[in-house]
């Protein structure tokens, strides 16, 4: 029996062998034919001329669309980006730029969206992102927009206000918070960097495991990271990455208030892109202070069957209480 289960075990790595040498032509085919697309499109001067969101975002639904298992749709999602991300990094890889340094959610949501074959840019600030696409240093940008513990990131909503960008695509990213430090017991940490909105994120956590400990904001959760590094009795609030990253350990995982913690990222881009089949657009409305505006902005979307899915108000700064509003609805801005 022994004998026949080794020859019954050789055969299955004979299968799986031929079916990777079938996986591998395949992919190489696919990457010759995506290499020839590129060629047709060679007056770009940019990557981000021939990348095509919209394109791509039918590729993976399709991917979901005929999985049968027993991989689940997220696993074949990830490995179709990678082989998107590879094929079109052999014209040229896109510059993606994100709120860096290395080892935020930003960088992590840039690899999730676009795969790691990118030339990945972190830049110290939200406007930064945004300069450096609208400058044309990067091709898309990828900017935090709202966290669904926290709210709307403001710094994000703002900058569309003077800035000509587009919104391009989006990815909704789930957020793990960890508490690392050199440190291997809580009572010897007095200090605990992170970004504002983690540390809002973590509050009752904080209050009820570390209410000695100061809270400090800083400009990033890998800033955190590198902070507790160097400063004595303190700890970080940041991903795991950042952990490896910076030489820290983990004390606790997954302390946010709520398990479905999650932020929301937009690509943003040059131009608009045309529809993928299943779109959302976003609006930027602007209206006079008087009694009814809202319900007269609103009112042709009901009329039109049109359905808003989100809707935030920010000050327009061209004069006291003046306000604009970021409005979502579904569909492609052409329907």
């Amino acid at each position: 029996m022994g004998k026949d289960n080794t020859v019954d075990l050789s055969k299955l790595r004979n299968e799986i062998d031929s079916i990777d040498a079938n996986i591998q032509e395949l992919i190489s085919k696919r990457a010759g034919i995506a290499a020839h697309v590129a060629q047709t499109k060679a007056k770009s001067e940019s990557g981000g001329a021939f990348y095509r969101p919209e394109r791509e975002a039918q590729v993976l639904r399709a991917v979901k669309a005929r999985n049968q298992g027993p991989l689940n749709d997220e696993t074949l999602v990830r490995l179709f980006r990678e082989i998107m991300s590879a094929c079109l990094a052999q014209q040229k890889p896109l510059n993606i730029a994100y709120l860096g340094p290395a080892g935020t959610f930003s960088e992590l949501a840039t690899y999730k969206y676009f795969g790691h074959s990118v030339s990945a840019m972190p830049v110290t600030s939200i406007d930064s992102v945004f300069n450096e696409v609208e400058a044309g240093i990067a091709d898309f940008g990828i900017v935090p927009v709202e966290n669904s513990t926290e709210g709307a990131v403001n710094n994000t909503l703002d900058m569309f206000l003077s800035s000509p960008l587009k919104i391009c695509g989006e990815l909704d990213l789930p957020i793990h918070h960890n508490l690392m430090s050199k440190n291997k017991n809580l009572t010897e940490i007095n200090t605990v960097f992170s970004h504002r909105q983690s540390l809002a994120q973590c509050r009752a956590w904080l209050k009820e495991n570390m209410p000695h400990s100061e809270c400090i904001a800083v400009s990033s959760n890998a800033e955190a990271a590198k902070r507790s590094q160097y400063t004595d009795h303190s700890a970080a609030i940041a991903g795991e990455s950042a952990a490896h990253m910076y030489g820290l350990d983990i004390l606790h995982k997954e302390i946010e208030d709520r398990s479905d913690n999650s932020t929301r990222f937009l690509i943003i881009g040059k131009q608009i892109l045309v529809t993928s089949g299943e779109d959302r657009t976003s609006l930027l409305v602007a209206a006079k202070d008087q009694p009814g505006a809202l319900f007269h902005i609103l009112k042709p979307l009901s009329e039109c069957g049109v359905s808003m899915t989100r809707i935030e108000s920010r000050p327009s700064k061209l004069g006291k209480w003046d306000y604009v509003f970021f409005i979502d609805v579904d569909g492609h801005k052409d329907d």
